[in-house]
């Protein structure tokens, strides 16, 4: 039998967070935590780091929060520095509306690279 090896994922905590959000701009954090199989204060603390950062913006809407996902963030990392977030939002969180827009379609899951996705991306 092989040895248990050391389990990883590829993608982060605050990734898998960004893309709950993503997914759902009016999610509780208390969702993103059992998605993500994290405490809501670890979640707290990572909406807390990409407000900080300037990933996403959170608003008041009544008694919930509401995020926007800030258009043209990149990635941190030096080696992807030059590419924007929003395509890899955009490949895993599926198709997403502008809520600005009253009954907007869903945008395109094939947008051309490059192509600017809407402010919830």
């Amino acid at each position: 039998m092989e040895p248990r090896r050391n389990r990883w994922t590829f993608l982060t905590n605050h990734a898998r967070v960004l893309i709950a959000i993503a997914r759902d701009p009016g999610v509780r954090l208390r969702d993103i935590a059992l998605a993500c199989g994290l405490t809501e204060r670890t979640v707290q603390a990572i909406v807390t780091d990409l407000q900080a950062d300037g990933y996403l913006t959170r608003s008041r809407d009544g008694r919930r929060n509401r995020y926007v996902i800030a258009p043209g963030a990149r990635f941190r990392h030096p080696a992807e520095a030059d590419h924007e977030i929003a395509g890899l939002l955009a490949y895993l969180a599926g198709p997403m509306t502008d809520p600005t827009l009253p009954g907007s379609a869903p945008a395109a899951a094939d947008a051309p690279a490059g192509a600017e996705p809407h402010a919830t991306a």
